[in-house]
């Protein structure tokens, strides 16, 4: 299990050197957890790759830990409104097995209400459609409404998400996430993340890094478990290629 670990890490390092070399313009997502006031330009498009890791116990770090990759395409419909599918792989690792499976596919659209600073609050709306690939899994329909507001340099962005069950599997969910960061200078913000379940009980707090490279931007973040029903840790790394 230890050589799993080791291979998902190389796995992403190779990916960083592989394009380290690159420079040009891009846009970049500021957090890891929570949406921002962004959609992709009219007629531009963007790969995104996403590396999520999840350990429910450092005490038994061992006997069970998950990585989950997932592939993004997305296309901007309009400057205001955007569609991407994605495309899901996880990784289980236990004690006695470790298993690496494809796990389904996403649809997703987000719409920006008219531009940044318009209106007291930007605003956005995010609608997914997340469809296992188990058949006797949920099939969920997500929902966001996404608020933000630079002050400065500062950003505050807050996602109010409700998951429905919409196949007969599965109940109604309530979430959020909320990301505040500050921009160091055009090519890096640092910033905090807080995200929740109300559903479920479980809440998290971390650190999230977004830097901006010519080509790529890469935003990495760690979130810690706040208490008994929470994971310990979860780690994620978006790296984002737009064309």
């Amino acid at each position: 299990m230890l050589l799993a670990v080791k291979k998902q890490m190389i796995g992403c390092m190779t990916l960083l050197v592989l394009f380290a070399a690159d420079t040009a313009r891009a846009d970049r997502r500021s957090y890891v957890w929570t949406y921002e006031y962004l959609t992709m330009r009219k007629g531009h498009s963007e790969i995104e790759y996403y590396l999520t890791h999840k350990a429910p116990d450092f005490h038994q770090y061992d006997k069970k830990n998950t990585w989950e990759h997932q592939v993004e395409y997305e296309y901007g419909l309009t400057d205001r409104w955007d569609i991407a599918v994605y495309q899901r792989w996880q990784q289980t690792n236990s004690k006695t097995d470790d298993k690496f499976e494809y796990s389904g596919t996403k649809l997703r659209t987000r719409y920006r209400f008219g531009e940044k600073g318009m209106y007291p609050l930007d605003t956005l709306l995010y609608l997914e459609y997340i469809r296992p690939d188990d058949s006797d899994a949920a099939e969920i329909l997500e929902g966001k409404l996404i608020v933000a507001k630079d002050f400065g340099k500062f950003n505050v962005a807050y996602n109010q998400i409700l998951k429905v069950g919409i196949n007969g599997k599965g109940g109604n969910e309530n979430e959020y996430a909320l990301g505040l960061n500050y921009e160091f200078n055009p090519g890096l913000k640092v910033g905090l993340e807080m995200t929740g379940n109300y559903t479920e009980d479980k809440y998290y707090l971390g650190p999230t890094v977004s830097w901006l490279s010519k080509k790529y931007w890469v935003g990495l973040g760690a979130l810690r478990g706040l208490n008994d029903r929470s994971d310990d840790l979860r780690f994620r790394l978006i790296i984002g290629f737009p064309f």
